[in-house]
Protein backbone atom coordinates (compact mmCIF):
# COMPACT_ATOMS: atom_id res chain seq x y z
CA UNK A 1 0.00 0.00 0.00
CA UNK A 2 0.65 3.66 -0.88
CA UNK A 3 1.02 6.56 1.73
CA UNK A 4 -2.14 7.88 0.82
CA UNK A 5 -4.12 4.16 0.84
CA UNK A 6 -2.62 3.83 4.26
CA UNK A 7 -4.15 7.09 5.30
CA UNK A 8 -7.25 6.27 3.99
CA UNK A 9 -7.29 3.06 5.97
CA UNK A 10 -6.41 4.47 9.16
CA UNK A 11 -9.33 6.88 8.55
CA UNK A 12 -11.59 4.07 8.27
CA UNK A 13 -9.97 2.38 10.92
CA UNK A 14 -10.25 5.45 13.49
CA UNK A 15 -14.01 5.71 12.28
CA UNK A 16 -14.71 1.91 13.16
CA UNK A 17 -13.28 2.36 16.43
CA UNK A 18 -14.96 5.22 16.99
CA UNK A 19 -18.23 3.42 16.12
CA UNK A 20 -17.37 0.54 18.77
CA UNK A 21 -16.31 2.94 21.29
CA UNK A 22 -19.94 4.86 20.71
CA UNK A 23 -21.80 1.21 20.90
CA UNK A 24 -20.42 0.38 23.94
CA UNK A 25 -20.91 3.30 25.77
CA UNK A 26 -24.61 2.98 24.33
CA UNK A 27 -24.94 -0.65 25.89
CA UNK A 28 -23.53 -0.13 28.88
CA UNK A 29 -25.74 3.25 29.39
CA UNK A 30 -28.70 1.05 28.70
CA UNK A 31 -28.40 -1.13 31.53
CA UNK A 32 -27.70 -4.20 29.21
CA UNK A 33 -26.78 -7.42 30.75
CA UNK A 34 -25.54 -9.33 28.00
CA UNK A 35 -21.72 -8.70 29.20
CA UNK A 36 -20.37 -11.04 26.44
CA UNK A 37 -21.96 -8.77 23.69
CA UNK A 38 -19.90 -6.20 25.61
CA UNK A 39 -16.89 -8.18 26.17
CA UNK A 40 -16.67 -9.20 22.01
CA UNK A 41 -16.99 -5.25 21.26
CA UNK A 42 -14.35 -4.27 23.16
CA UNK A 43 -12.22 -6.96 21.78
CA UNK A 44 -12.81 -5.88 18.41
CA UNK A 45 -12.12 -2.32 19.81
CA UNK A 46 -8.72 -3.45 20.47
CA UNK A 47 -8.06 -5.29 17.18
CA UNK A 48 -8.47 -1.86 15.46
CA UNK A 49 -6.65 -0.02 17.73
CA UNK A 50 -3.73 -2.61 17.46
CA UNK A 51 -4.23 -2.33 13.34
CA UNK A 52 -4.27 1.73 13.91
CA UNK A 53 -1.09 1.33 16.00
CA UNK A 54 0.55 -0.39 13.17
CA UNK A 55 -0.40 1.70 10.48
CA UNK A 56 0.70 4.78 12.33
CA UNK A 57 4.41 3.38 13.13
CA UNK A 58 4.31 2.29 9.24
CA UNK A 59 3.77 6.25 8.00
CA UNK A 60 5.64 7.86 11.20
CA UNK A 61 8.55 5.78 12.33
CA UNK A 62 10.32 6.02 15.35
CA UNK A 63 13.60 7.47 14.26
CA UNK A 64 16.03 8.10 17.11
CA UNK A 65 18.45 11.34 15.45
Amino acid sequence: MNEQELQKHLELLRSEHSDFDAAIAALIDAGSSDQLQIARLKKRKLRLKDQIFVIENTLLPDIIA
